[in-house]
């Protein structure tokens, strides 16, 4: 039997939502990450599923190298895997 066949921009949106939340899970994190988007509550809860919003939750974190890694450890992805993750989303 062959294994189901997976969606890569669906598989990177689980990636980068991990990602959101746990930008969100911390408010020094939260509350740099809105600074510097604008994005507000209630648009990020609007646009969650947005492959816009999710490609620029990764850019944010490929900024700032040691959030990138510290979330890629925390979510148990590479670093690697959340920038294809960005990647992916930025095409879909």
């Amino acid at each position: 039997m062959l294994p189901p066949e997976t969606n890569p921009a669906s598989d990177s949106s689980i990636i980068a939502l991990h990602a959101l939340a746990w930008v969100l899970g911390d408010s020094g994190r939260a509350t740099r990450f809105v600074d510097l988007t604008g994005l507000d509550p209630e648009t990020m809860r609007a646009r969650a599923g947005d492959p816009a919003l999710l490609a620029a939750v990764i850019d944010h974190l490929a900024a700032h190298e040691p959030d990138l890694v510290a979330c890629a450890d925390a979510i148990h992805q590479s670093p690697d895997a959340l920038i294809r993750a960005g990647r992916d989303l930025k095409s879909a």
